[in-house]
């Protein structure tokens, strides 16, 4: 009898703690499973929410995202484009008769040897990285033999091109894009996007794109994360060769955004040229007719002499930037900014960390009374959060702005239309704090509310987690279609 009274005593007080996950939802997880131990009954429930953490905060995205007030009709963008060969890299390189031996970054590639150190050095830290191939035919020998793989499959390339197309699936916006464009690339291209005839060239310019699952092995060697490695013997793009092209079309085209990508492509060209290039990319972006906002997309380097120079040459120059975790370090590094000191990210980085560097760039880079300086605006995307710093009064719509770039990214990954929670997973930290260069607040992220938002110094900070795919279909063009996106949902105030 006392067996069963304290069977029926321990179920009247599940039945109890039970009402009060499905009456009161918002009360702290804490307290409820702090109720639950005290009350000896074992492990505690998991909460009876409204479907999964990654269901209530994808539906959360999708009350915010909202379309602005004053919306883009025109964009022109330039100057990278190409056609992408995607593949198994690991497949790839057992096809050329390569070992996974030790590996090793190489700013250049030479030689099939340096392209294998260099993959196996990115594959072990799961993380994308772009190099240039500097041996004309042996280059060309390795992309036939990429393009003809079984499974190997062509796509629109290049950021210009990539952010072109994603842009192309909004009927009510028209798109210029300037790039070297041949046969197969311009095949591939959506109908919306307009390409001068002067873009126009007789020969694709390819680029291989080797990626990697995450836990895929080659020998000793384990990936991570899902990523990729890119690399190629772009001339055409390397020179910027469509640069007076593009703002040469934007007279006649009248765009009320231009989107400038390419300038990575500057490291395979010596010193004096990359100086002389620099040089006329300014001049360039100078004759853009004023009162146009100009987004400059990074992408993967490794010399921090251009770096350096673009901070300080280029970025006045621009009013956005969107960048990644690895791009936003190297940045770091190469004009001694904040936390310049790490030498890589340690699996998803510091939110705190991001968060100072991204104040550095706008302080000590962007607009301000006293700085004759255009940057108002930063998209920084990592695999498992974004944050989106702008300077106050500038622009509008940004939490609708990173909560697309999000959305897209769990979408895009995992080749769906709408986010499928049992596709998905939260990886982003569920605290952390604001800063760690000065007293930083702790955030706890709530799926519910999935859009932070904090200010310092006349600087916002939107942060959103990213619904990661857990079985990525093509991890390339991620972080064009994130900044597109949030391009598309962003609003500029007029007087910019």
């Amino acid at each position: 009898m006392a067996l069963w009274r304290g069977s029926a005593y321990a179920g009247f007080l599940a039945l109890v703690v039970g009402c009060i996950f499905l009456l009161e939802p918002q009360l702290p997880g804490s307290a409820l499973r702090s109720l639950w131990s005290s009350l000896q009954l074992g492990p505690a429930p998991a909460p009876l929410g409204p479907g999964s953490p990654e269901g209530r905060l994808a539906a959360a995205w999708d009350a915010l995202i909202v379309r602005p007030a004053r919306r883009w009709r025109r964009v022109a963008v330039g100057v990278n484009a190409c056609v992408d060969v995607v593949l198994s890299g690991v497949k790839l390189l057992q096809a050329l008769g390569l070992n996974p031996e030790n590996g090793k970054d190489h700013s250049v590639l030479h030689s099939r040897n340096d392209l294998k150190e260099t993959f196996v050095h990115f594959m072990g830290k799961g993380a994308a990285a772009e190099r240039f191939f500097s041996d004309k035919e042996t280059f060309h020998d390795i992309a036939r033999i990429a393009s003809e793989f079984p499974g190997a499959q062509h796509y629109v390339g290049g950021n210009a091109a990539l952010i072109g197309q994603k842009l192309a699936a909004n009927s009510d916006l028209k798109v210029l894009l300037c790039g070297p464009v041949g046969p197969k690339l311009h095949e591939l291209l959506d109908d919306n996007v307009f390409v001068p005839p002067e873009s126009l060239q007789e020969v694709d310019e390819f680029h291989l794109i080797l990626e990697y699952q995450a836990g895929e092995e080659w020998g000793q060697l384990k990936a991570p994360h899902a990523n990729r490695f890119i690399f190629s013997h772009d001339l055409s793009n390397g020179a910027m060769n469509m640069l007076e092209v593009f703002v040469s079309s934007l007279e006649e085209f009248q765009p009320d955004l231009v989107i400038l990508s390419g300038l990575h492509m500057m490291e395979g060209q010596s010193k004096e040229l990359q100086r002389k290039r620099l040089l006329e990319v300014v001049t360039s972006i100078s004759d853009v007719p004023t009162g146009i906002p100009i987004h400059l997309e990074l992408a993967s380097m490794t010399n921090r002499e251009l770096m350096s120079s673009m901070v300080l040459q280029v970025f006045p120059a621009v009013t956005s930037l969107g960048l990644n975790e690895q791009e936003l370090l190297f940045l770091s590094q190469s004009a001694s900014g904040p936390h310049s000191s790490l030498s890589s990210w340690n699996g998803v980085p510091d939110v705190g960390m991001v968060s100072d560097i991204l104040f550095w760039i706008l302080k000590e880079h962007g607009r301000s009374k006293s700085r004759a300086s255009d940057l108002t605006r930063i998209h920084f995307h990592t695999l498992a959060y974004h944050i989106l710093a702008t300077v106050d009064r500038h622009w509008a719509n940004q939490l609708a702005a990173v909560a697309a770039g999000a959305r897209v990214a769990g979408t895009q990954a995992c080749a769906t239309e709408t986010i499928d929670a049992s596709q998905v997973s939260l990886r982003a930290p569920q605290e952390f704090m604001t800063s760690h260069s000065e007293a930083g607040s702790r955030i706890v992220v709530n799926p519910n509310e999935p859009v932070v938002e904090w200010h310092r110094e006349g600087i916002s900070f939107h942060f959103t987690p990213v619904l990661v795919c857990k079985d990525p279909i093509r991890t390339v063009g991620l972080g064009d279609a994130i900044s597109a996106e949030g391009l598309f949902y962003s609003e500029v105030h007029p007087h910019y």
